[in-house]
């Protein structure tokens, strides 16, 4: 251990009380108590957990209420000491057990020391749910496990979703609404700029900032990644089973905002009245039957090309410049729509004759369904029709993001990494195997918090290790390799190496090259772009 490091952690244990910081063995009985810090608006109280300063629901912009559709303000200061043991309110959203407000601005903090110098990395987390659902606030994205694993501190954030973060009505005229097609990844840069500010209070270092997440929680950092705002808020980035390949074009987020004013019932000339609204009013009209030609499923809301916060598509026709030094990681799992396609009992007993229709109407991608099962009988013989299925739907949907984004890398010659997760989850006899949202346990170590799909298996502790120290090795160092992996080496098109995360752990060239090949037969069209 360095000088520097043993100096840093004797601090940290002196601070706490505790006269040790080395990280908590589970042998041991939780450590609790009072925190203390000061923000920029006042003073928080959080809650000391297994020598980890834990602050929830600390606010980072005013209630978006008084400014529905524009950019936040800075929140407001507050007397005395604000009690932060809590998580705040989540977005407005359908479909969730979570209180939610459009009072939502709220992030919550993981770390290790406070004030003590520590300079140690940020991991900035944003969550997934596409662009309509979800918050910080899941048992699976406590930070604790990696702070006490690798000295970082960790953020986990909510912000603005579905209409109330993306209903494009700038091209109506009324300036108030001018930036309202990105308002929620206006929030996120907003939290960013608080983390920035903030760094030294929760002993981070904010020169050294990982922005990671899963889902739409990647797709929103792909998007971060092309906006001029965002430049130097952050430094590595690791997207999980999330890309944002093309965003929509004004004329594709205008005709779907005019859907949404028909729905309500409102002229253009009167896009005031949104603001008086009830909140179920606007969540109810975001459930209109989306206009896209690419899939069948309710209105789309996502970033906007709007020519003010984002000027090109995040990663097409090539990578974003403005990225090109920044490291970045790209990872998916090996069975993506299990965890969604896999709720229908009946997509786990299709037959030959059945596949066809199914492949229709939720592989996204226009293919002839025949020519896909051909080539999948001639790749996979023994697969049988559900594994055709889940495997076609998987290929042509996510994973292509995945591809078009680390191929433009690539070219870039920026430092990226790639993955893939093999090993399943043993639950439900591994019907579901390596689903969408099971790597986000395994990165957080976090595989028996509650909604964990791991499973408490030793096998399942090992895939945490294996890919949790590479995040934080990542954060660390800008580079993924750690003692615990073989060599893994940075995505190339010669080779397109890729971790498989599986048992054995082991570099792979090309997975999946067939598929791959498949698909690239037709352009990759993002949901939302047409």
């Amino acid at each position: 251990m360095h000088d520097a490091q043993r100096r840093r952690l004797l601090m940290a244990g002196a601070l706490l009380g505790l006269g040790s910081a080395l990280p908590a063995s589970p042998l041991h009985a939780a450590t609790t108590g009072e925190a203390l810090a000061r923000t920029r608006s006042g003073r928080i109280r959080g809650q000391l957990v297994d020598r980890v300063h834990v602050f929830k629901g600390i606010p980072y912009g005013a209630d978006t209420s008084t400014r529905r559709f524009m950019p936040a303000l800075q929140e407001l200061p507050w007397q005395g000491i604000r009690d932060a043991t809590h998580h705040g309110a989540s977005a407005p959203q359908l479909k969730t057990d979570e209180p939610t407000s459009e009072d939502c601005l709220f992030l919550n903090v993981f770390t290790p020391g406070l004030r003590d110098g520590g300079k140690r990395p940020i991991l900035f987390y944003i969550h997934g749910g596409g662009y309509d659902n979800g918050s910080g606030s899941s048992p699976l994205y406590d930070g604790g496990n990696l702070c006490r694993r690798g000295d970082v501190v960790v953020v986990t954030v909510n912000h603005r979703l579905n209409a109330f973060g993306y209903l494009s009505l700038g091209a109506f005229g009324d300036a108030d609404f001018a930036w309202s097609g990105n308002v929620g990844q206006l929030d996120l840069l907003q939290a960013l700029q608080w983390v920035r500010q903030h760094a030294d209070e929760f002993g981070g270092d904010a020169g050294n900032v990982t922005v990671f997440g899963q889902s739409g929680g990647g797709a929103k950092i792909a998007t971060l990644m092309a906006m001029p705002a965002a430049r130097g808020l952050f430094h590595r980035v690791w997207t999980m089973s999330g890309q944002q390949v093309t965003a929509a074009g004004p004329r594709a987020a205008m005709q779907r905002a005019q859907l949404f004013l028909d729905e309500l019932k409102i002229a253009p000339r009167d896009l005031q009245r949104l603001r008086s609204l009830p909140v179920e009013t606007l969540l109810a009209a975001t459930q209109l039957r989306d206009p896209s030609p690419v899939e069948d499923m309710r209105l789309y809301f996502g970033p906007v090309m709007d020519a003010r916060s984002l000027h090109r598509h995040p990663f097409w026709p090539d990578a974003p410049a403005q990225s090109a030094r920044i490291p970045m990681v790209i990872g998916n799992t090996r069975d993506e729509t299990r965890a969604f396609l896999g709720q229908d009992p009946d997509n786990f007993t299709l037959g030959w004759d059945g596949l066809p229709e199914r492949l229709r109407k939720y592989q996204y991608v226009d293919l002839d369904p025949a020519a896909v099962i051909a080539e999948y009988r001639r790749l996979y013989p023994d697969y049988t029709p559900s594994e055709v299925f889940f495997a076609a739907t998987t290929a042509g949907r996510s994973w292509r993001g995945a591809i078009e984004e680390a191929e433009a890398r690539a070219k870039q010659g920026a430092p990226t990494w790639a993955y893939q997760l093999d090993w399943g989850s043993p639950l439900d006899d591994g019907r579901f195997r390596a689903m969408h949202t099971l790597d986000i346990p395994l990165v957080f170590d976090n595989i028996h918090q509650a909604g964990s799909r791991t499973g408490g298996s030793m096998e399942a502790q090992r895939m945490a290790d294996a890919m949790s120290d590479a995040l934080l090795a990542f954060a660390r160092r800008g580079d993924p390799n750690h003692r615990g992996l073989p060599t893994w080496l940075p995505y190339s098109l010669a080779a397109r190496e890729t971790m498989v995360f599986d048992i054995p752990l082991h570099l792979e060239h090309d997975p999946r090259s067939g598929e791959r090949q498949l698909y690239q037969r037709v352009p990759f069209i993002q949901r939302g772009t047409m």
